[in-house]
C-alpha cells in the first residue's frame, strides 16, 4: 500500500464522517424554534423526532437531506480517488464513516440520530436498486404497523440479503451488514419499547 492510497484513505475517512456529523435536524429544529432537540422526545436529532417538534413537512424534509448527506460522501469518494476502486473499497470506507458521523457528531459532543436515512442514504449511492428497495420495505411496514423504529429494523436487516440477491460487491454485502447491525444497536432502545408494547407510532 503506497502513500497515496494511505492518503486517499484518511482523506475519506475523515470527510466523511465530518460530512455526516453535520447535524441536519438539530440545526434545522434549532434555527426555527431555538429548540435544542437533543433535550426533546427520544433525543435523536433524527427526522422522526424532529417531527415531534415541527411536524411532518420537517420530517420528509429531514429526512432528505440526511439520506443526501449519507448518499454525498460515497459518491465523493468514487469519483474523487483513484486507489481501490475495483474493488469498491473507498466509498465502503467513506459510507461507513458517514454513518459513525451521523450518529456521533464531532458538533454535538458524539451524540446525534439513529442513521436510518444517512444509512439509506449510502445504500442508493453504492447500489441506487438497493437503495430504493430498502427505502420501499421502510415506507411500506412503517405504514402498515406505524412504527418508524420497526421500519427502519425491518428494511436495515433486509439490506445485505437485497445487496446479495442483486449481486453486488462483497464489500458492499458486508458494509450492509455491518450497517444493519450497527443501526439496529442503535435502536436497542425501540426494541424494547417494542417488546413492552409502548414505542410512540407515527401516527
Amino acid at each position: 500500500m503506497d502513500i497515496k492510497m494511505i492518503l486517499e484513505i484518511i482523506f475519506v475517512m475523515l470527510g466523511a464522517y465530518i460530512i455526516g456529523s453535520i447535524p441536519t435536524g438539530y440545526i434545522i429544529v434549532k434555527l426555527f424554534t431555538g429548540q435544542d432537540i437533543r433535550t426533546i422526545g427520544s433525543g435523536s436529532t433524527g427526522a422522526t423526532n424532529v417531527k415531534r417538534v415541527m411536524g411532518k413537512k420537517w420530517f420528509f424534509a429531514v429526512m432528505i437531506l440526511d439520506a443526501i448527506k449519507g448518499a454525498l460522501p460515497v459518491v465523493l469518494a468514487y469519483f474523487l480517488t483513484a486507489s481501490l476502486k475495483e474493488i469498491g473499497l473507498l466509498p465502503v470506507i467513506a459510507a461507513v464513516f458517514v454513518i459513525i458521523g451521523h450518529s456521533k457528531s464531532v458538533f454535538l459532543k458524539f451524540t446525534g440520530g439513529k442513521s436510518v436515512a444517512s444509512g439509506v442514504g449510502t445504500l442508493l449511492a453504492l447500489n441506487w436498486q438497493v437503495g430504493l428497495i430498502i427505502a420501499a420495505i421502510w415506507a411500506i411496514i412503517t405504514w402498515v404497523s406505524r412504527y418508524v423504529s420497526l421500519g427502519s429494523i425491518i428494511a436495515l436487516a433486509a439490506a445485505p440479503i437485497v445487496m446479495w440477491f442483486l449481486n453486488a460487491p462483497i464489500s458492499y454485502i458486508i458494509y450492509a451488514a455491518v450497517a444493519a447491525i450497527y443501526v439496529i444497536y442503535l435502536h436497542r432502545e425501540n426494541i424494547k419499547r417494542l417488546i413492552a408494547g409502548n414505542e410512540n407510532k407515527v401516527r
